[in-house]
């Protein structure tokens, strides 16, 4: 065990997922093709009168939503089981805790922070300039039991129908069954643990998703991190994955090579190891698909020099625009019929089953109290089901279907 180192579309041919989750505390929403429904967006509490309270804290803020009502920046932090959170002008120069620096006891803390701090500076500004049009509105938050964060979320650019990059430093507690969705090996650390009994952690990331307008570019999703608990455990995670709606296999070479690169640098054998992984990871397991066409994607990741992980790490993520950018430049203007946008809104809706049935950061987000707008930033803002649909055989859908059926070899 590692220690810690010193286009217009019809209106009802969809739903925006805002108006879905401001539904409470449970609605259904049906058309002659399609039945979604909806949960509040609240965090899943660890006890039943939590449960209870957070579902009428849901229905108030619906209520108080459709009167017209919204709370302004004095309001004061809404309290939801454990934790609160409370907007800020502007974020501290370091979220860690005061003694955490470069030289205090945990070091690692703060030099990760301040990687993911610049990273998330160089990509949205990236990113923006790519749109041309809009730019990211940046929500700084503090968390009362430890830490705070930044969310920079693009709405409505001529390229991206919705972009968000977010940055979270928190620490303090958390139960039991939040640390066995942070990590695979969650189960076998809570080991020993009496019933009821928390677990002192430390978590920084960077996390982004990128859903672009036209149904030929492809979302992107990337998220690095580094974790650690009591007894000084620690570990790294992470992975950059792209989710095209089309399958154009010059994009794939370009963004699996450009990944290979990285991870060559740093070992040889982190490439085919972690791209395989990110097959296994992104599987709707329900659907026997995959959510797209994969990466890279690491986890537990404390087998060597920590110094030696985050380069890696750090290397990654800067890689993230080289990988991504071009392919957006290259399909931004195509052109695309009403079908097309169909189907992308189809598969944005495997994305949302995805995320919120599955992914790890997202179910670990919801289980520690977490800010719920940085947490369902990764949705997109319009998904589409419709019943039992298969894609007309000898298609570009069916040929996409394909792939995210049986995961290939790109490079």
């Amino acid at each position: 065990m590692s220690r810690t180192p010193s286009n217009a579309q019809n209106p009802t041919l969809f739903i925006t997922l805002n108006e879905l989750l401001n539904q409470s505390p449970f609605h259904q929403f049906s058309s002659s093709n399609r039945t979604i429904h909806s949960l509040s967006s609240t965090a899943a509490p660890t006890k039943e009168n939590e449960n209870f309270q957070r579902s009428l804290l849901a229905a108030r803020i619906a209520n108080d939503a459709k009167n017209g009502k919204k709370a302004g920046k004095d309001a004061p932090p809404v309290s939801i089981g454990w934790d609160s959170h409370q907007p800020v002008e502007k974020a501290p120069d370091s979220l860690v805790r005061p003694g955490d620096g470069p030289d205090g006891n945990y070091p690692m803390r703060a030099r990760f922070e301040k990687m993911i701090r610049e990273a998330q500076i160089s990509i949205t500004e990236a990113i923006a300039k790519i749109d041309g049009k809009a730019t990211f509105q940046e929500d700084c938050w503090t968390r009362a039991n430890g830490g705070g964060g930044m969310s920079r979320v693009l709405k409505d650019g001529a390229v991206w129908e919705k972009a968000g990059v977010n940055l979270s430093v928190v620490y303090g507690s958390m139960p039991q069954e939040a640390l066995q969705a942070a990590t695979e090996r969650g189960v076998d650390r809570a080991k020993g643990m009496a019933p009821g009994e928390r677990v002192p952690f430390f978590a920084c990331g960077l996390s982004c998703v990128m859903h672009p307008r036209n149904p030929h570019c492809p979302t992107m999703h990337f998220n690095y991190r580094y974790f650690e608990t009591d007894g000084g455990v620690w570990w790294f995670g992470g992975g950059t994955d792209i989710t095209p709606s089309y399958l154009d296999v010059d994009d794939m070479k370009h963004f699996h090579g450009t990944y290979k690169e990285v991870c060559d640098r740093h070992d040889p054998e982190f490439y085919p190891k972690f791209k395989a992984w990110a097959d296994r990871y992104f599987i709707i397991s329900h659907r026997n698909e995959t959510r797209g066409l994969g990466g890279i994607f690491f986890d537990d990741l404390n087998d060597r020099d920590p110094e030696k992980i985050f380069a890696f790490a750090k290397d990654a993520v800067n890689s993230v625009v080289p990988a991504y950018g071009p392919i957006i430049e290259k399909h931004k203007n195509d052109p695309f019929t009403e079908r097309e946008k169909e189907w992308q809104q189809i598969r944005r809706g495997r994305y949302v089953e995805f995320n919120l049935v599955y992914d790890r950061g997202t179910v670990f987000g919801l289980k520690t109290g977490g800010r719920i707008e940085s947490i369902l930033m990764s949705l997109p803002e319009t998904a589409r089901w419709e019943y039992d649909h298969h894609p007309e055989e000898g298609s570009p859908e069916a040929e996409i279907m394909d792939a995210f059926k049986h995961p290939r070899e790109w490079v």
